[in-house]
């Protein structure tokens, strides 16, 4: 008992991530810790499931959503940021469906080395009530992820003595694999859930899959955060700029700085302290960088760098080169080429540029992150009829926990007898 009202009094923020999934499972996702081989004969109702299949996602909602009884409209739901409608409403199940394509509704996708992760949103939006006067229930967003494995390259081309070896090819012609990923305290893994609170220090980590490529150095361009994937979203904030000056660090009663010295040529990492747009309901953002790569041998100059800002020492500093690359960060110009044509935007766009000193560079975007009003420390607000993915994971959990508590009890009665 007094585990069971430890775990329930513990804050939303220690609950197991509700959503996990299993890209080879087409069964739904299960919550919190429940294993296969735990679950009854009869499953409890899910509020949201969801099926990763090998060309879209479907997501099943139950109306009673927030297991009060009191059963949401089908219109009120959505999914993705384009806000897409549902394509099967049953009302003997009181469920409604929502199938689209893993790049369809505005979801988002990112590559790891390991991995291809397709992000998207199921957003809650109560219509108004008969009386205006009062709100009944709060808008939700819900997080939903599909990871699906990455397969390697194969050549079903017999071998011929006279070509060029494979790694040299390689190293002239490969696409490179740029990721952009948040990362937990430690840098350790990848973060599970992308949920923070104001006050909140996000650990970004910049990445380009080199193989067996010549010795690259990475640089992050620019970073713009968006209420919607992609940079051209308004409204918009810029968090670095001017080719690598992190100039949200300049900002006041922030944090935000490029980590040093680099764990790696190819990689570069930075942190930002967690925000929120004002005036905004949607408690969500994307961020969208951009990643170019220069050879390893080539020196840091104005426009390949990562620079920092020191309040305490009131100057620019670079994680690596000459102090002096980064004097054009407070002037707000450092001599960057003109503006890139817009262009339709996919989610992950690469470029080569070809010649000498040839670079490659793609946008990658990383999102949504959700945030909480709450500062860091406190426990957010509770609303009547309101939803989080934390808190419906912390009731799961209580739930369960429950259950194995009254299993304990009733095995060490039956002891006793």
């Amino acid at each position: 008992r007094l585990l069971l009202a430890l775990l329930c009094a513990a804050p939303a923020a220690s609950a197991p991530p509700p959503w996990e999934p299993a890209w080879s499972d087409p069964s739904p996702w299960v919550w919190g810790d429940e294993q296969p081989h735990s679950r009854p004969h009869s499953r409890p109702q899910l509020p949201v499931e969801v099926q990763c299949q090998e060309a879209q996602l479907v997501v099943i909602v139950h109306r009673d959503l927030f297991g009060n009884g009191r059963l949401v409209s089908a219109a009120e739901l959505s999914l993705g940021p384009a806000a897409c409608k549902h394509s099967r409403l049953d009302p003997s199940q009181k469920t409604v469906t929502f199938s689209a394509g893993l790049h369809e509704c505005g979801s988002t996708v990112q590559i790891t080395p390991d991995s291809l992760i397709y992000r998207t949103l199921l957003s809650y939006d109560p219509s108004p009530g008969s009386n205006p006067a009062i709100v009944r229930s709060d808008p939700a967003v819900i997080p939903i992820e599909c990871h699906y494995p990455r397969r390697d390259n194969v050549s079903s081309g017999s071998i011929r003595p006279t070509w060029s070896p494979f790694n040299s090819a390689l190293a002239s012609q490969e696409k490179l694999l740029f990721s952009l990923r948040l990362m937990n305290e430690d840098w350790s893994s990848e973060r599970d859930l992308s949920v923070f609170r104001l006050g909140d220090v996000l650990n970004i980590q910049a990445e380009v899959g080199t193989h067996s490529h010549v010795p690259l150095r990475l640089f992050v361009d620019s970073c713009v955060a968006t209420l919607g994937p992609g940079a051209g979203n308004e409204p918009h904030y810029a968090i670095i700029d001017f080719n690598g000056c992190l100039v949200d660090g300049r900002s006041d009663a922030t944090s935000s700085s490029f980590v040093t010295p680099r764990p790696r040529q190819d990689m570069l990492r930075f942190q930002i302290d967690a925000f929120r747009f004002a005036g905004d309901p949607r408690s969500l953002i994307y961020i969208t960088c951009h990643l170019k790569v220069t050879p390893a041998e080539q020196s840091p100059d104005a426009l390949n760098k990562a620079c920092s800002f020191s309040k305490a020492r009131n100057t620019w500093a670079p994680v690596e080169g000459t102090r002096d690359i980064c004097s054009c960060c407070e002037l707000g110009n450092c001599g960057q080429r003109g503006p890139r044509p817009a262009e339709p935007w996919n989610g992950h766009r690469y470029r080569r540029h070809d010649g000498d000193g040839a670079t490659s560079e793609a946008d990658v975007v990383i999102g949504p992150v959700l945030l909480t009003s709450a500062q860091r420390g406190q426990r957010p607000e509770g609303h009547q009829g309101a939803v989080t993915p934390l808190a419906v994971g912390t009731g799961l959990a209580c739930a369960v926990a429950g259950v194995a508590v009254a299993g304990a009890a009733l095995a060490i009665g039956l002891r006793r007898r």
